[in-house]
């Protein structure tokens, strides 16, 4: 079970200023999941498959086809600075 003293400790870490009417309401609640959460371990499942998801889900996605742009051209014009067919970009990296 956890106490007020632990609930402003653990607002004092999380630099949270609870009044004294927060703490105390926070110490019941915190209680009260605490509480769930040990009824829950009582649970056997063992033969329960571990899920990420309650139902599941596939992604409908095309598949990646490696090809040229077509007008390379138009991308290379918007560049602010280009040299030959290629973006020009500043440095980034020290000869370090």
């Amino acid at each position: 079970m956890i106490d007020r003293e632990q609930v402003h400790k653990v607002a004092r870490l999380a630099r949270l200023e609870l009044t004294p009417e927060e703490e105390e309401q926070f110490t019941i609640q915190l209680g009260d999941i605490l509480n769930y959460v040990e009824q829950m371990n009582e649970l056997d499942v063992s033969n329960v498959i571990p899920t990420t998801r309650a139902i599941d889900v596939s992604n409908v996605t095309r598949e990646d086809k490696l090809q040229p742009y077509p007008e390379r051209d138009a991308i290379l014009s918007s560049a602010p600075q280009q040299e030959g067919e290629f973006f020009k970009v500043p440095k980034i990296m020290n000869a370090d």
